[in-house]
């Protein structure tokens, strides 16, 4: 047992402490918390630790907005006033730009906060569990992938994707259907996915089970919330649990949502991607299309344009647009939506950024202009060679990490090209995830 005093919070939510020269790091511990804890793992350099016993609460402590924090695996930092959250995210993009960049002059503006701390979320992964009453909706208990919880209330989550939850949980119990489990491999309801157009009011549920076919569609059709354009039916017959990548069947309404990103109207379909904050999604894109200082002439590639939103806006102050994206869900989406808005000088293609670009390179014009928006693990180190095999004029990159962009953004200054001002936007509150944008000139 430990006792130690808590300083600051390392990139994914913990509580960074020091005992003599081994850091420590403490589940849940907040900065000023002086707590007493017990080590669950060690390792030459550093210990992880759970609290047994708070001695003294830190400065930035508040009461917790939702009655399951602590035990849901959701929101790590409900209970950290949220002027609190936003500098402490500054800093741990400072520190990522230092120690695994090697940047001591860049410029880091102040991060933008969110315009919603609650309700925010416009898309939801729900997971089914067999409680003594039936089956209910969750999410996973933290740290435990074998375990999961009823929730009823999610506070990240709109009041209308609730609502759509307790409307299907309530169908499925009166139905009598089982929740699967993962254990037995018995079972029939696995997840339920909520979609939301936070501007257009529509909504999308996706019923993810087992194989067999769905029960009572029409009592699920008339219980629905007003505003439910559509009901799918996902089935997962693997162990693993998963909700993306599997063939839907429509069980009434529309396959599809719709929602509006700054002067796009986009309809996406049930696996399309798009930021799962609206009203956020505005700005940082915002913040990508001016770190890109587009020309009319300027030969724009989007690259993992997921839905293709970053490039239909920048496509309307561009020469031609060039969209790479490896769901071909995600293309089709992109493609009707560039007819949808009118956008004709748009192009999108389906495919892995590191193997398909040196081929586009020899078939498509050049690019002047790059945007990459790269997944959690940041652009590959072929990723990389590929980008500067196109040698665009600027580089507009939409970070979900800063411990990848760091690096990331190391490689592409090495290789030539001076790198502008670091956004940090907080997309995500009273989690530890954090967006940057951030723009680079060939020099």
């Amino acid at each position: 047992m430990l006792d130690l005093h808590i300083d600051s919070l390392a990139y994914g939510g913990r509580g960074v402490a020091r005992h003599g020269d081994l850091v420590v790091f403490v589940a849940r511990g907040l900065p000023g918390d002086h707590v007493r804890a017990r080590v669950t793992r060690f390792k030459k350099t550093y210990a992880e630790a759970r609290i047994e016993e708070t001695l003294e609460a830190g400065p930035g402590r508040v009461q917790a907005r939702c009655s399951h924090f602590g035990t849901c695996g959701g929101c790590a930092w409900q209970n950290l006033e949220y002027t609190e959250q936003l500098h402490h995210k500054q800093a741990q993009v400072a520190d990522a730009l230092r120690r695994l960049g090697g940047f001591g002059d860049v410029e880091l503006r102040e991060i933008e906060p969110a315009v919603e701390q609650y309700g925010y979320r416009n898309k939801l992964e729900f997971s089914w569990l067999q409680t003594p009453s039936g089956a209910d909706l969750g999410f996973h208990v933290a740290g435990r992938w074998d375990q999961l919880m009823a929730v009823e209330t999610c506070h990240i989550a709109s009041a209308r994707s609730n609502e759509l939850r307790r409307t299907v949980a309530a169908w499925a119990l009166g139905q009598g259907l089982q929740a699967y489990d993962q254990r037995s491999g018995r079972g029939y309801l696995r997840h339920l996915v909520v979609r939301e157009g936070r501007r257009t009011g529509d909504l999308l549920g996706v019923l993810v089970t087992a194989p067999g076919d769905v029960p009572g569609v029409e009592e699920l059709a008339r219980a629905v919330p007003d505003g439910t354009t559509g009901m799918l039916h996902a089935v997962n017959d693997g162990v693993a649990e998963v909700t993306a990548g599997l063939p839907v069947r429509r069980l009434f309404g529309h396959e599809t949502f719709t929602e509006r990103i700054l002067d796009l109207e986009l309809e996406l379909s049930s696996g399309a991607f798009l930021q799962t904050n609206t009203e956020m999604c505005d700005l940082l894109y915002g913040h990508a299309l001016e770190a890109a200082r587009l020309q009319p002439q300027d030969i724009v590639w989007d690259l993992y344009c997921g839905a293709g939103a970053i490039g239909l806006l920048a496509a309307r102050d561009a020469g031609a647009l060039v969209g790479v994206e490896v769901s071909e869900e995600s293309v089709r989406s992109a493609r009707h939506n560039a007819e949808r808005n009118g956008i004709a000088n748009a192009t999108f293609v389906t495919g892995d950024v590191a193997r398909e670009l040196r081929r586009l390179n020899a078939e498509l014009p050049a690019p002047t202009v790059v945007f990459v928006d790269p997944p959690r693990a940041g652009l590959t180190g072929r990723a990389v060679r590929r980008v500067l095999e196109l040698e665009p004029d600027r580089i507009s990159y939409v970070s979900c990490n800063p411990t990848t962009l760091a690096p990331n953004a190391r490689q592409l200054v090495d290789a030539g090209y001076e790198m502008g001002p670091v956004q940090p936007v907080d997309m995500f509150p009273h989690t530890h995830h954090i967006e940057c944008v951030v723009g680079f000139t060939r020099a």
